[in-house]
């Protein structure tokens, strides 16, 4: 079946490459700088992108990211708009960026220069394979044959029901970006302490408790999936997984959704944390993505 409009993208939704190619759906990619060199957000295309991303962060380097600009979008949007298609960008969440308020001030260039292009921009609220969570959802729906028209609705109405549920097992390089105190990091390494997170509705991060040790980390963030997923245990939806350089405490993470959630829809999809945000967490992060009840 033909799609009957094009599904767009952003690097930041944290999927491989080969997986949103796949697909069809374009992407547009963030870059990020260090020592004065610019590298785009590979999306796994370059086996050796993250490994050589991890060794300038254990090199004591600091990556910078940028948002993107309105020319930016709006030379992506024209292009692949250009054949009359119909397109859907969903975008990384403005909690965390504002290049979707670039996307919009390109959208309003865009329908000036081309009136009768349809083209529309959804501000996801959410990051990493969250976001990922959403575009393949919208991609299924696209799939099904829906038009833009539902699909768009479906995402406005649903995804602040995308739950993004996260730890952190390494402290030393939030302190090294400046994200956390000298002092607090030095403690909260000393004492083995894992600072739990989620975005909020508007998808803000939200620090809002703190345990000691990996396994604690790991219950606490089933513990939330199972008071916040739809249906608790009986959650039949997909779900997601994005680590920084940390597999094996992803893997294990997932047995322990595996084992609460007997009905989930397939296996769990385990993705690295892309470049652009690992900028900001650096390595030791796992989150998990779900659909459950509406964000506060």
């Amino acid at each position: 079946m033909t799609p009957k409009f094009i599904l767009s993208c952003e690097s930041t939704l944290d999927l491989p490459y080969s997986y949103v190619s796949g697909r069809g759906l374009p992407v547009l990619f963030y870059n990020y700088t260090v020592d004065g060199v610019q590298y785009v957000d590979d999306m796994g295309r370059d086996e050796n992108a993250l490994p050589n991303f991890y060794s300038m962060l254990q090199q004591g380097k600091l990556p910078t990211t940028t948002q993107l600009n309105p020319q930016q979008y709006f030379d992506y949007l024209e292009k692949i708009s250009a054949n009359g298609d119909e397109v859907l960008h969903i975008a990384f969440s403005s909690g965390l960026s504002g290049s979707v308020g670039s996307a919009y001030v390109a959208l309003d260039m865009l329908k000036e220069k081309y009136p009768e292009r349809k083209i529309s921009v959804v501000d996801s609220t959410c990051a990493s394979s969250g976001l990922g969570l959403l575009v393949d959802e919208a991609a299924d729906m696209r799939d099904r044959g829906c038009t833009m028209e539902e699909t768009e609705t479906w995402l406005r109405e649903n995804l602040a029901r995308v739950h993004s549920q996260f730890f952190t097992t390494e402290m030393k390089f939030l302190r090294r970006s400046g994200r956390v105190s000298g002092a607090t990091a030095a403690v909260a390494t000393v004492l083995n302490i894992c600072p739990i997170m989620h975005l909020d509705r508007a998808g803000k991060i939200i620090a809002y408790s703190k345990t000691r040790g990996r396994k604690n980390a790991i219950r606490i963030t089933v513990d939330e999936m199972t008071a916040h997923a739809e249906n608790g245990v009986d959650y039949a939806g997909k779900c997601f997984i994005s680590h920084s350089n940390c597999p094996d405490i992803a893997r294990e993470t997932a047995l322990a959704i595996e084992e609460r959630f007997p009905a989930l829809e397939g296996r769990i999809r385990i993705c690295d944390i892309g470049t652009i945000i690992a900028s900001h967490t650096g390595p030791g992060t796992v989150a998990v993505f779900f659909f459950g009840d509406e964000r506060q």
